[in-house]
């Protein structure tokens, strides 16, 4: 697959937006920890930067450099989470949208649109703009989703030095042979999505 470019962006410069915010979170999977989701503004006229692409298929060391060089680019970066408590309160659609909105909420001025990964979120409240594969195909998109992905992988592993019987500093929450094996050994804590299987499943743990 190409790596992502700013057609979409330029397209919308051009139509006098001036505020294009990506969109992307990252740990909707897992069964422990928080969603987290990232909104990234870069200004009319960003070049491409080199390297950037979907973050599932970077390394740990490509996405930190990466981030930084976003974050010196971007016009406005932002973070937003939506807890566990929450996620099993609302569902993790609903508590996704939270954590988008949380983090459009947290940009300095309000997006003139809203480019997002993956489908339609209606739960979102805000008009949008939705592109399948958007973190592989466009790179405001993309930002985005470096951003969330190191900054929820920084908070796991800084959990994981309070509950180093999961070893989340390498599986970040999802349910792996040793996390699994772990929570067989220890039981769940206050960090773990009790609303997710095989935590929902009765008396397993």
């Amino acid at each position: 697959m190409p790596d992502p470019t700013l057609e979409r962006e330029r397209a919308l410069w051009a139509k006098g937006f001036r505020i294009v915010a990506g969109l992307d979170e990252v740990g909707r999977g897992p069964i422990a920890g928080p969603v987290l989701a990232a909104a990234v503004v870069f200004p009319p006229g960003q070049q491409p930067i080199e390297g950037l692409r979907d973050s599932k298929v970077l390394s740990a060391s490509e996405r930190e450099r990466l981030a930084e060089e976003i974050r010196r680019a971007a016009l406005a970066w932002s973070l937003g989470g939506a807890s566990v408590r929450e996620i099993d309160r609302f569902n993790i659609r609903r508590a996704t949208a939270l954590a988008m909105r949380r983090a459009l909420a947290r940009l300095p001025r309000r997006p003139d649109y809203v480019l997002l990964d993956g489908m339609a979120l209606p739960e979102l409240e805000r008009n949008h703009e939705p592109i399948i594969d958007g973190d592989a195909l466009c790179q405001t998109v993309s930002a985005a989703a470096v951003l969330a992905k190191c900054a929820r992988d920084l908070l796991m592993s800084r959990l994981a030095e309070r509950h180093p019987e999961y070893g989340w500093e390498h599986n970040k929450g999802y349910a792996t042979q040793d996390h699994l094996a772990a929570l067989t050994r220890a039981g769940p804590c206050a960090h773990h999505r009790v609303s997710f299987s095989p935590l929902a499943q009765p008396n397993l743990f």
